[in-house]
């Protein structure tokens, strides 16, 4: 496109992450991304490994983000500081409450990214997926014709404030939990600071993998580095944890004794559509959610894709196992079903058991079919405890297994309910329904946003996201109590 001199921003926006008000001005010198998005959109979410890639390629780079509430959640808008703190956001945001940064700049939709060269020239346009591969180009002409004139400025942006360091025993919207019950550990994904916590049950920190800076590292438990980690399994006989790195569309490897961190499948970037699969590290991914194992196999929630997925853990050959790509609740054969964005998943040793979200349903797979026990379609939920076929739950994130009964998080329902196969009932055994905080007795507690949880020594541990805390519940004598980490 032809240069266009880029219009300054307007007065009055608010900015994150930064302790002054940008202008054009302030970044003369400078190559500069405008990247107009929303954190509802998914498109959006995918390219995040994508932004980071050019971050990562061109460290002089300047990268903003421009938010309008009117585009968002109610949620998000009425709290963008907490929203960019939890997607670990560190470059400047500007918060574009009356959309005059997409009127200045002519943009119609999202994702749009707006390339602004050191003279402060528009000089590049572009939408949708696929973004490296056509910016890495253009900015590398960028940075060499102006470098040589000695008109390109080094460096980071001065006064930049990024999400607050992880502190010793805290947690940062905690997403899954997993058990090691023969060495009596527990795995927490802590999400909100890309780092995953071993502790034992009475919460002391054993010690934390990952550099709790969003990254995609392999290597040493100090020096790997994770991007909103997710779903947790553990596999007690090869002492391998797995690891649903969602941010990076990855499935890491975290082993002992080496106490080494690699990646069996992913390429670090989002899949456009549905692949068939291959090998692990050749395969694209789409946002995996929640794992389990199961003969042999690691079965995987991939929620971008609508889809289940599995590795085999000889091979590490991944491929998609149940669901056609398409967004809905369709029961059927393995490759006609159709998902809403599955966000946990669970083993009783014989079916893989699903918290569809998208759909606020359950689905089981066995024999080679899909079939719904909880839900009726991705436009009907609520919170209604009765058998199966009449009962309600709302956007479920995690599942888990004891005893021949399946133990959902329901999580807009801020409850933790129990599912009887075999009785197809449907019961609330923790939370009052209400967004909260409260320890004491089970029916009384108050959850916020719930997500994994995990059986461990007789008790049920339960990330409680939106409350940055694991929450234990003794079923013997129904209580809730909050697990405090120390070191």
């Amino acid at each position: 496109m032809k240069p266009m001199a880029a219009p300054d921003f307007p007065p009055g926006l608010e900015w994150l992450n930064i302790d002054r008000p940008l202008s054009v001005r302030d970044l003369s010198g400078r190559i500069v991304l405008l990247s107009f998005s929303t954190f509802a959109c998914s498109n959006c979410t995918r390219l995040v490994p994508e932004i980071r890639q050019l971050e990562e390629k061109f460290p002089d780079l300047v990268i903003l983000e421009i938010h309008s509430p009117g585009l968002e959640s109610g949620a998000v808008a009425g709290n963008f500081r907490e929203a960019v703190h939890r997607a670990g956001v560190e470059h400047p945001v500007a918060i574009d409450r009356d959309h005059l940064l997409w009127q200045a700049f002519g943009v119609r939709d999202w994702p749009t990214f707006v390339l602004i060269d050191p003279a402060g020239n528009v000089v590049g346009k572009t939408a949708g997926e696929g973004l490296y591969g056509r910016l890495h180009p253009k900015i590398e002409r960028i940075a060499g014709e102006f470098g040589e004139r000695g008109l390109l400025e080094k460096g980071r942006l001065q006064s930049r404030t990024g999400p607050e360091t992880a502190r010793e025993g805290s947690l940062y919207r905690p997403g899954k939990i997993a058990a090691d019950n023969a060495g009596m550990r527990l795995f927490i994904s802590d999400s909100g600071h890309h780092r995953i916590v071993v502790a034992d049950r009475d919460g002391k920190i054993l010690e934390t993998i990952g550099t709790g800076t969003a990254g995609n590292t392999d290597g040493s438990f100090a020096e790997a580095a994770f991007y909103l980690p997710g779903g947790l399994a553990f596999d007690e006989e090869a002492g391998i944890l797995y690891v649903a790195d969602t941010g990076n569309h990855t499935i890491r490897m975290v082993s002992w004794p080496d106490r080494r961190v690699a990646t069996a499948a992913g390429t670090g970037l989002s899949a456009p559509s549905p692949d068939e699969g291959g090998p692990g590290t050749d395969v694209a991914l789409n946002a995996p959610q929640d794992l389990a194992l199961l003969d042999g196999y690691l079965y995987v929630a991939m929620a971008g894709a609508n889809q289940v997925w599995r590795m085999d853990l000889a091979t590490h050959e991944i491929e998609p196992y149940a669901g056609s790509g398409r967004e809905g609740l369709v029961d059927g054969p393995l490759g006609e079903a159709a998902f809403a964005g599955p966000a946990g998943i669970v083993t009783d040793g014989e079916a893989l058991y699903v918290a569809d979200s998208g759909a606020s349903a359950i689905r089981r797979i066995k024999r080679g079919m899909v079939e719904t026990r909880i839900g009726h379609s991705p436009d009907d939920f609520g919170d209604l405890d009765t058998i199966a076929g009449m009962a309600r739950i709302h956007q479920p994130m995690g599942i888990a297994s004891r005893e021949g009964s399946l133990y959902i998080a329901d999580t807009y329902n801020h409850k933790i309910k129990q599912f009887d196969p075999e009785t197809g009932w449907v019961l609330t055994r923790v939370g009052s329904g209400v967004r909260g905080y409260r320890d004491g007795l089970s029916g009384d507690a108050k959850l916020n946003e719930p997500n994994g949880l995990v059986d461990f020594a007789g008790l049920w541990y339960i990330a409680d996201t939106g409350n940055h805390a694991v929450r234990v519940y003794d079923p013997v004598r129904h209580v809730v109590s909050t697990l405090a980490l120390w070191k």
